[in-house]
């Protein structure tokens, strides 16, 4: 760029960050903060980690909160200080022009996140995928996605764990679930619920024709013991087995892997990564929990959808992506119309244009 269109496009971003850091308020944040921190010091507080955790997960919010503030902030100063500079000094420009890029994704991001107001968009996120029918190529299809969710989590620097993972038998994964840890995972992530299809030539036909391939993902919220959700036990039935994958030779001698299945609903969930039966049910149920306050999202807004006489997204049984890798390079979401060739990209983690545009076009329906 040269020097007059960097001064517009930090006119530009000016009242953004602007918007942006009084909405975050942090000077009100901070003393928050400051709350919560007596609060964790004072005796007894770590007695009861579940008690703590949501305080902490307050905590953690508010500090990045904070952060993200100041770093809109100290960007725009860096801006306006490498244009000062540049009017002397040419070479200043080419650094003018990466701080303006560095500025506008961090104001692109933190006004996404300003669209998350749902319940519980601030919280971690279950990640659940499921090959449909078609055998080997809907569980290499499977596999494909899950290393994509792994890489985007990686990309933003989120935490990952995975609860359940279950080997395909030629290849690929029968299914498997994954814990995503960070502040707005699940209001990000829920962008993604439903079938993602796959068009390929198949790696595993001799013939080399053409396949298409379906997986769905579930994304629901980590939930905690404020959201009461009652599953009497009279809707569960309840399987052990014995865990498969890594984990040495315990894998093979306990069954500590359980599996819960709703029987109202039919969701299934199960989780095998803890060596303890007791670890692996706690675990299952939050996962149930978070699958069941999801469902019940869901019938919601289609019910508002059929009320004001508009189509609901389905996230259950919904194509709403298409990854044409054969004869052409396609991602395509269907419900945005936000497309790309660059697949491999896509693939590798690079998913922020299909979330924010997503999360954009939900957020204009909703102000209608």
């Amino acid at each position: 760029m040269d020097f007059e269109t960097l001064v517009r496009a930090k006119n530009e971003l000016e009242p953004r960050v602007d918007q942006l850091r009084r909405h975050l308020d942090a000077e009100r944040k901070a003393l928050e903060l400051e709350q919560i921190e007596e609060q964790t010091a004072a005796p007894g507080f770590w007695d009861d980690p579940e008690a703590a955790k949501p305080v902490l997960k307050k905590r953690g919010v508010l500090t990045d909160e904070i952060a993200l503030s100041k770093k809109l902030g100290g960007g725009l100063e860096d801006l306006e200080t490498a244009l000062e500079l540049a009017r002397e000094d040419a070479e200043m420009l080419l650094e003018a022009e990466t701080l303006e890029g560095q500025l506008r994704s961090v104001v692109e991001d933190a006004e996404l996140r300003m669209m998350l107001s749902g319940e519980l968009d601030q919280n971690n996120a279950i990640v659940a995928i499921a090959p449909g029918a078609g055998g080997t190529e809907s569980c290499d299809w499977a596999a494909m996605l899950l290393r994509m969710y792994l890489r985007y989590c990686e990309s933003r620097g989120w935490k990952t764990e995975t609860l359940d993972y279950q080997e395909g038998d030629e290849a690929g994964i029968k299914g498997a679930t994954i814990l995503v840890s960070a502040p707005y995972a699940y209001g990000y992530l829920r962008a993604e619920a439903g079938v993602h299809r796959l068009v390929r030539i198949s790696p595993f036909d001799a013939a080399k024709r053409r396949h298409t391939s379906f997986a769905a993902v579930y994304v629901s919220p980590e939930v905690d013991d404020t959201i009461e959700i009652d599953i009497p036990e009279k809707d569960l039935r309840v399987d052990v087995f014995r865990a498969s994958g890594a984990g040495g030779q315990h894998v093979n001698r306990t069954e500590s892997a359980v599996r819960f299945t709703h029987l109202p609903t039919g969701i299934v969930v199960s989780c095998q990564n803890e060596r303890s039966q007791i670890q692996n049910r706690a675990t299952a149920l939050k996962v149930l929990k978070g699958r069941l306050y999801e469902l019940e999202r869901r019938k919601i807004e289609e019910r508002v959808a059929a009320f004001s006489g508009e189509k609901a997204d389905v996230a259950w049984g919904s194509q709403i992506r298409s990854y044409v890798l054969a004869p052409y390079q396609m991602v395509k979401d269907h419900r945005t119309l936000e497309e790309t060739s660059q697949t491999q990209k896509v693939l590798d983690g690079d998913l922020d244009a299909f979330i924010r545009s997503q999360l954009l076009a939900k957020s204009l329906k909703t102000r209608e």
